[in-house]
């Protein structure tokens, strides 16, 4: 006989511990208190949340728990980036990945172990697909970031000021666990994160577009690469399912689009593959009247991979032409 999970507070909305602490008996505001401490404070142990009464405590403590994904590898960066491996509980391990920059600190974190897409440039890819990350696994990269950077020290000057689901996997292939994840990280009473500051990354699923934008309200960023649909297909085996024009009909129509909140389209600029100036031309004739800016990513080569990074004057030619018609490119 399999015993019942506990339920997983880490895991959890406001709304869903309201709903939780009802079905305790309890008052509502307890979710906010809870909340609070895991998110803001960083306190993960149910007896040091002080302002919950000790019956109370020990009752979470018997019939609920409070767990997050394990870093098993860390490794700093000259430059203060920080790269951390963790375990979930399926076994894998994902990484995620802090970049520093004046005035901000940006976190990119994944949302599944492993991933189905097999995109020709990407290493994780060609791991194959192991499992889809639980909220609280999603939630627990971000707790983790603000714990070893001490961001848990000071609500007034948090390193992470801001998440984009870029890491592995992709995000609108286990929107029921990324879409809880990203509203707790925007809840006042939690992370306490700007939409405009959090960013999905995706590679076009095309039914889930309008979607992210209803249901969670953070901007977005579309991994593009090609500008004709021969080619993506060879890149982004997804397109054959959702092609270019698709595409782009469900980015005009995101909600709350404007020049204020632009979408970010992703481009990995590969050696005589993507990187002509025809290219660049063709990018900025398809992106006409999206509110948009464009980044261009170097290619970072893998052993085995059938690509390399375009010459650096080339992605400057690239990013001249494209800055010219008036989208910027860092």
């Amino acid at each position: 006989m399999t015993l019942a999970a506990k339920p997983n507070l880490a895991g959890m909305s406001l709304a869903q511990l309201r709903d939780y602490f009802h079905s305790l008996g309890e008052k509502p505001f307890r979710a906010a208190q809870v909340l609070k401490w895991i998110h803001q404070r960083g306190v993960i142990d149910i007896q040091a949340m002080t302002d919950i009464s000790k019956p109370l405590r020990d009752r979470l403590a018997s019939e609920a728990e409070i767990v997050l994904p394990k870093i098993v590898e860390d490794y700093a960066s000259e430059d203060g980036s920080y790269k951390w491996i963790i375990e979930v509980a399926s076994g894998s391990r994902v990484e995620m990945v802090y970049i520093p920059e004046s005035g901000r600190g940006t976190l990119c974190i994944s949302s599944q172990a492993g991933c189905t897409l097999d995109c020709s440039f990407c290493a994780t890819g060609k791991q194959g697909f192991n499992s889809n990350l639980t909220v609280a696994e999603i939630i627990g990269q971000l707790w983790w970031a603000n714990k070893r950077l001490g961001g848990f020290d000071s609500l007034q000057e948090r390193p992470v000021s801001n998440v984009v689901m870029m890491g592995m996997g992709e995000p609108l292939y286990n929107t029921q666990n990324v879409f809880p994840a990203l509203r707790v990280m925007a809840d006042g009473e939690g992370l306490s994160l700007s939409k405009r500051r959090i960013t999905l990354s995706t590679s076009g699923v095309v039914p889930d577009i309008p979607r992210c934008g209803e249901e969670t309200g953070v901007m977005l960023a579309i991994s593009l690469h090609a500008v004709r649909d021969d080619l993506r297909n060879e890149l982004v085996p997804l397109n054959k399912k959702y092609p270019i024009k698709e595409l782009l009909e469900a980015c005009k129509a995101y909600p709350g689009l404007s020049n204020a909140r632009r979408i970010t389209f992703e481009y990995v600029m590969l050696k005589g593959v993507n990187d002509s100036d025809a290219d660049a031309r063709e990018l900025v004739r398809l992106l006409s009247g999206i509110p948009a800016k464009i980044n261009l990513i170097p290619f970072n080569p893998w052993p085995g991979a059938p690509h390399s990074c375009s010459d650096w004057d080339r992605i400057e030619t690239f990013s001249d032409i494209v800055n010219r018609a008036g989208y910027a490119s860092p």
